[in-house]
């Protein structure tokens, strides 16, 4: 009895190489793709490692403007002033503008100055009457102030500066 081992003779799988888009290229192109790549692996390495080393890089070289700059203010901080050198700026110290009043706070003021009650229309042209608030530019301020108000008046109860008298009309809460 003879047992013969059949060795494979089969040639190995070559994996085909595939470019972007899912094309096929051929293997000298695939190579000299990966080679190039490995080029730009290694060169970013050693850019790498020479920051690791204390090298300067192209950004920290100061230019010869930057160079002439740091003397003068070199000289400005020894108490000499460099020719052609200002005094520092001080800044100027900006006054607060007053807060703008909100259409809510406004429409508090001209309820609690107001005995009879009031829509929300009614408010805001009171409002742009008496100059403490006028509308930005929307198209329904007034939708806009109603909703605040019933907000207002959900989220503090009684305590709101406004009640609501009967629909769509309010008078001055107990918080105004």
């Amino acid at each position: 009895m003879s047992t013969k081992t059949k060795k494979s003779s089969s040639t190995p799988v070559m994996k085909r190489a595939v470019g972007p888009g899912g094309k096929r290229i051929s293997k000298r192109k695939a190579d000299a793709t990966s080679s190039s790549a490995e080029r730009l692996r290694k060169a970013a390495l050693a850019e790498i490692n020479d920051r690791l080393a204390g090298g300067k890089q192209d950004h920290e070289v100061p230019s010869e403007k930057e160079v002439s700059n740091n003397a003068s203010l070199g000289a400005a901080t020894k108490g000499t002033k460099a020719k052609g050198e200002k005094a520092p700026k001080t800044k100027a110290v900006k006054e607060k503008k007053p807060k703008r009043v909100s259409a809510l706070d406004a429409a508090a003021q001209v309820l609690a100055a107001s005995e009879v009650p009031m829509r929300a229309k009614e408010m805001i042209a009171a409002m742009e009457a008496k100059a403490l608030w006028t509308s930005p530019g929307g198209k329904t301020p007034e939708a806009t102030l109603y909703a605040a108000i019933i907000r207002e008046i959900a989220a503090k109860g009684t305590a709101a500066r406004f009640k609501k008298h009967e629909r769509g009309v309010f008078v001055a809460g107990k918080g105004a």
